[in-house]
């Protein structure tokens, strides 16, 4: 069984939640199902899992009168041997997508408040036009101010250690380098950098990773990430509507070809000769809003607020799970990255996805700083009042734009992520890259 952060989420959610139900958002594979049914069953005395999916018939529960009587009454009546007890009872509507009345009819449950409700689906970034999968209902009123949203990812750096055995004592010590910026001894240094190479290539979408603690089996890993990856582009099939279906299977196979350039800009000519936003820009918006690739905006001026100053036709894109990125690359640059061979720029987009990743799982939106041809930072983030440069180094090389970009802005500190140890010279600080899940 895998620890996951949002299992305290959960718990806080409930001690916490006033009249709001809970909607989990996330990718396809990331945990979300059966995250809910561990919590439901060890948490309360009464389980009620409905999948609007697997059991379409049970759509009939939300028609017509949407009171909560009503619909407690319908669900006693449709789903036999269930207990529905006031206080002490999670009802949980999986694939709520596919039922529009139920998403409707969350506010009223959540004004009843005898039970816990928690939502949750698929896709449910997609604007209900950008969606053309005929059992998607288009909602007739979102319950606004009753239904709390939170996204919810693949497992962390920090939770593929857990499941590794590492105990939250561990987590500390490595945290006390971060904060005190002493050296880790080399020893601990090398074996957190060994175990990082293995989470690159395993990745943290859940069932991959129960796998790989289990049986230390690469070739089983790809073969489950091969299986994500083809419901991928099932979601790809099923979802998006129209021609945009070939042309965002086009945006996302070209993704790893991009992230293994020098210039890592997303440039639709390398999808499609030729090609231009007005063709492919809405393929882009749709990867994005299904939490299957990252956005990462060009920001002119490195201010608050990031968003102010982005420039649209300037981005990168990366993959929502760097695991997924390393089975698209293959099983030979997997090798080369865990026996520490691998060279040439794919490697630097290896680890730039990694903290790209980890950032978006941190709560940070991804922008990065190019002012010119001969200047780039990997990533600059809001934090604590003011814009954090961190630059993303696959091996331990220069950092001519870092220093420049401390010239020019004085940060009050300035993150270099290196294949080494911890280091300080005034505001900027070198990390290892296993150390990104602290920032």
């Amino acid at each position: 069984m895998l620890k996951r952060k949002m299992y305290d989420y959960l718990i806080n959610w409930k001690k916490n939640k006033g009249k709001e139900c809970l909607l989990i958002k996330g990718a396809r594979q990331v945990g979300k199902t059966y995250l809910v049914r561990m919590f439901g069953n060890a948490e309360y005395e009464s389980f009620i899992e409905i999948n609007f999916h697997k059991q379409s018939s049970l759509k009939v529960i939300f028609e017509g009168d949407k009171s909560a009587n009503e619909i407690y009454k319908r669900i006693t009546a449709n789903i036999p041997g269930i207990k529905l007890i006031p206080e002490k009872t999670l009802i949980f509507l999986d694939e709520i997508q596919k039922c529009s009345n139920a998403r409707t009819a969350l506010k009223f449950l959540a004004e009843d408040g005898r039970y816990d409700i928690i939502a949750s689906g698929s896709l449910l970034g997609l604007a209900y036009g950008q969606d053309d999968d005929r059992e998607v209902e288009e909602v007739e009123s979102v319950p606004v101010g009753y239904e709390k949203s939170v996204m919810m990812y693949s497992l962390d750096f920090e939770e593929f250690l857990w499941a590794y055995g590492y105990e939250a004592d561990t987590i500390d010590y490595l945290r006390s380098f971060f904060d005190s910026k002493e050296k880790i001894p080399p020893e601990i240094n090398q074996k957190f950098e060994s175990i990082l190479r293995e989470y690159l290539v395993v990745g943290g979408m859940p069932e991959v990773v129960a796998n790989f603690i289990e049986y230390q089996d690469f070739g089983k890993v790809q073969e489950i990430q091969d299986k994500i990856l083809a419901s991928y582009s099932d979601d790809i099939s099923q979802h998006a509507k129209g021609a945009e279906k070939v042309k965002v299977r086009k945006c996302y196979d070209s993704i790893p070809r991009q992230l293994a350039k020098e210039n890592k800009k997303f440039k639709y000519s390398e999808v499609e000769n030729k090609a231009t936003a007005r063709k492919f820009g809405d393929s882009i918006q749709w990867l994005h809003d299904a939490n299957m690739a990252y956005i990462c905006c060009n920001t002119t001026t490195p201010m608050l607020p990031l968003n102010a100053y982005e420039k649209d036709n300037e981005f990168k894109l990366y993959i929502n799970d760097t695991g997924l990125l390393m089975a698209l690359f293959g099983f030979a640059t997997k090798q080369a990255l865990l026996n520490g061979n691998l060279k040439g720029f794919a490697k630097g987009g290896i680890y730039e996805n990694f903290v790209a990743e980890t950032l978006v799982k941190n709560g940070y939106t991804l922008h990065y700083y190019k002012p010119d041809d001969n200047s780039e930072l990997e990533f600059i983030v809001e934090k604590d009042g003011g814009v954090i440069p961190i630059e993303v180094k696959a091996g331990n090389t220069a950092t001519k734009s870092m220093n420049s970009f401390i010239d020019s802005f004085s940060p009050t500190v300035a993150y270099k992520l290196v294949s080494g140890n911890i280091g300080e010279i005034d505001s900027k600080v070198t990390l290892p890259h296993f150390l990104t899940m602290f920032i």
